[in-house]
């Protein structure tokens, strides 16, 4: 049964979830309300599936640091339904008409919302390991010393709404409706769930397309620059077309693999955290990579 659960889990969540929101929207007058609900029920299938199942048993335990990430959480889901709220306003203003395909199902447009979207957030977080006043906010995100289905959430405030903004902004040119957008929303926290998740799912061939743990692990190393590697939300043909795709099945994340090496002393409360991006930078000696997850990173001057 565990086995069945470890192959099934991943996809079943993914569009169960999503293909619940998306009838939600289409069964009546379209209502967000519900969507919370849906997200509430995958929250609860995760949690229940990361202690039944766990990658690594030891980031099932708190180490003080849930009350932190629920204060993420909050904070940034909190975002997103004000960015939802302003969103017609922005449409209104700023959209060209005719170009949002309005004639295609719910289910195609929201297709179509995630692969745009999915484009802009990746780049967004490419960037933020390449400039170094955008990786001083997504640090906070990388500071994780274990991973479970929360940590998609722990992200600075700021950081989140540079994302945020890379993702939406080209839909709102489009003129993409509100239903939609709220329905991404909820595929992202979806997919942010699984990202994370701490269930020792199986993937098979789709680990070649989906970002989802087994894959999105390895960019959580501490191992400096041997983590820029599977920077997708969603899928991982951005990081194809980046060369930054990366996946080993013959090593496993454990407890000690995670966090940023150089920084033994990144805050881990909520407010230092949120502080933290606006000091001095003080880094020290980065860990030695294991030989496993050695890989070549090109040199500047062969790009």
């Amino acid at each position: 049964m565990k086995r069945m659960l470890a192959w099934l889990y991943a996809p079943l969540v993914f569009a169960g979830f999503i293909g619940a929101g998306v009838w939600w929207m289409s069964a009546g007058p379209a209502s967000a309300s519900g969507l919370l609900g849906v997200f509430g029920a995958a929250l609860g299938v995760s949690f229940l599936a990361e202690w039944c199942l766990p990658y690594e048993p030891g980031w099932n335990r708190s180490q003080g640091d849930r009350l932190r990430d629920s204060l993420h959480a909050l904070v940034n889901e909190s975002l997103n339904a004000l960015g939802l709220l302003a969103l017609p306003g922005l449409v209104a203003l700023l959209a060209h008409d005719g170009l949002w395909p309005q004639g295609w199902p719910l289910w195609g447009q929201l297709l179509l919302a995630i692969v745009i979207a999915d484009c802009g957030i990746t780049l967004a977080h490419y960037a933020s390991h390449r400039l170094a006043w955008l990786w001083r906010l997504h640090a906070v995100h990388h500071s994780v010393q274990r991973m479970y289905g929360f940590n998609g959430l722990l992200k600075h405030p700021l950081h989140q709404l540079i994302e945020a903004s890379a993702g939406l902004l080209p839909l709102v040119l489009l003129g993409i409706p509100l239903p939609v957008a709220q329905l991404l929303a909820l595929a992202i926290a979806v997919q942010l769930l699984l990202q994370h998740s701490n269930v020792d799912m199986r993937l098979g061939p789709l680990r070649w397309i989906f970002a989802w743990a087994p894959v999105h692990r390895f960019h959580h190393m501490k191992y400096g620059r041997a983590g820029d590697v599977n920077f997708g939300l969603f899928f991982n043909l951005w990081d194809w077309l980046l060369g930054t795709a990366f996946y080993r099945d013959d090593y496993c994340m454990r407890q000690g693999d995670l966090g940023i090496g150089s920084r033994a002393d990144y805050p881990v409360d909520y407010w230092p955290q949120l502080l933290e991006p606006f000091k001095a930078q003080r880094y020290g000696a980065e860990p030695v990579v294991p030989e496993q997850l050695r890989r070549r990173v090109r040199p500047a001057s062969e790009a």
